[in-house]
């Protein structure tokens, strides 16, 4: 079993725009993107407590 190719990829694709329908794709890009958006800042504040806490 290799690696995941086009034709594999197209299959996913039209599956998840049957499951969900073309209207609703945009909003789950959204809303992924700003999930990421937001673990990034998570991530972020996470690391600069540290710092703050060194310098005491």
């Amino acid at each position: 079993m290799g690696p995941i190719g086009m034709p594999e990829l197209l299959v996913i694709l039209l599956i998840v725009i049957f499951i969900f329908g073309v209207n609703k794709i945009p909003q789950l890009g959204k809303g992924l993107g700003e999930g990421i958006k937001n673990f990034k800042a998570a991530l972020k504040a996470g690391q600069e407590e540290p710092e703050k806490n060194e310098k005491r």
